[in-house]
């Protein structure tokens, strides 16, 4: 059985949480990562109540043995590692003067330094057989704007260097991809953390969480004589 790891799992009905049921449906032993231990349990339970396979592991993508122990817990299974999604990271909006050390730091950590660790550890288990590595990036990578400074700087530094392992690795079989969300995703976390706002901005107004999930399912499976490193996902009615 084929291994997949989704990095940044939160309520079952998030991106993460769907990342990781639609690849646990097309037969892949899913390895679920995040923060919170009843979260990942509650969608292990929702995989493996379709018939899939999923373990939980509780995980600091900041942390590098944390990282490293994420990547070991998955050696420790049979199977072939053919995919790695980093999804980890939040907005973390701000204006620039009145913005700490330290709030500027961990945003970086968690949108790009994460990155760069899970990344390293996925890339070093596929140099033999080949996978493919995928990060979720945003439109705050490709343009900056006033209040996001410390988003806008992590999202690009993520983006770029997923283009240079894109680079770097592409020859040996790796296809790293990174798809851009240009929008608020119309999930679970928008919903009970601004209610009002996403009453405002209705179904038309987000982006549908299954249709960013074909994104990265479309790049998974392109073959290797027509690899896309980048897909943008937008609403019909989001200004670009």
């Amino acid at each position: 059985m084929n291994k997949a790891i989704v990095l940044g799992v939160g309520p079952v009905d998030g991106l993460g949480g769907q990342l990781a049921v639609r690849f646990g449906s097309s037969g892949h032993h899913v390895f679920v990562a995040g923060r919170t231990q009843a979260s990942l349990d509650e969608l292990s339970s929702v995989i493996e109540g379709s018939g899939g396979r999923a373990t939980a592991v509780v995980t600091d993508a900041t942390d590098e043995l944390s990282i490293v122990n994420l990547l070991e817990a998955v050696d420790s299974e049979k199977g072939d590692l053919t995919l790695a999604i980093y999804n980890a990271g939040n907005n973390t909006p701000g204006r620039i003067i009145e913005m700490d050390a330290d709030y500027f730091e961990r945003s970086w950590r968690v949108l790009c330094f994460g990155g760069f660790l899970f990344g390293r550890e996925a890339l070093r288990r596929m140099q033999e057989s080949g996978g493919t590595v995928l990060f979720t990036g945003a439109s705050a990578s490709m343009r900056g704007r006033a209040g996001f400074a410390a988003f806008n700087s992590g999202k690009s530094a993520l983006r770029i260097l997923a283009q240079a392992m894109a680079k770097e690795y592409g020859p040996d079989g790796i296809h790293v991809g990174h798809v851009v969300v240009d929008g608020p995703i119309g999930g679970e976390k928008i919903r009970k953390a601004f209610p009002e706002y996403a009453e405002k901005l209705g179904d038309a107004g987000m982006i549908s969480i299954n249709g960013i999930v074909d994104a990265f399912d479309y790049l998974y499976r392109q073959p290797r004589n027509a690899w896309s490193f980048e897909v943008d996902v937008r609403t019909s009615i989001e200004e670009w």
